[in-house]
């Protein structure tokens, strides 16, 4: 898999560009309530999942959010946040490719 990049200040590593649109971005209370124990900001697993870094995922599932990049269909993520697992979930708008919201939620939510 290759990412876009943009070239970093000196001596930086560069940035990596978001592959996708994210759309509206919501997090139910019990994903936020996770991260915050966890000491981690919602908008880092967001930017994680732009950048086509999907997590903890099975091969089977990252083929398959490699070929929902390309199409526009839904994309799912799931990072380990200490004991418990947080999906970010994006679901496609239209067949344009276009991107409705993602959604930061624990599986129990879903």
């Amino acid at each position: 898999m290759t990412n876009a990049t943009t070239k970093g200040a000196a001596g930086a590593a560069p940035a990596v560009l978001p592959r996708f649109d994210l759309g509206r971005m919501l997090a139910t209370p019990g994903a936020l309530a996770t991260l915050a124990e966890a000491g981690i900001a919602a908008l880092d697993l967001l930017a994680r999942h732009a950048r086509g870094d999907w997590g903890d995922l099975e091969a089977e599932d990252r083929n398959a959010n490699e070929h929902a990049v390309r199409s526009g269909e839904r994309l799912l993520s799931a990072y380990n946040v200490g004991a418990d697992r947080v999906w970010v979930i994006t679901e496609a708008a239209d067949d344009a490719g276009r991107r409705a919201a993602s959604t930061l939620l624990l599986p129990s939510e879903y």
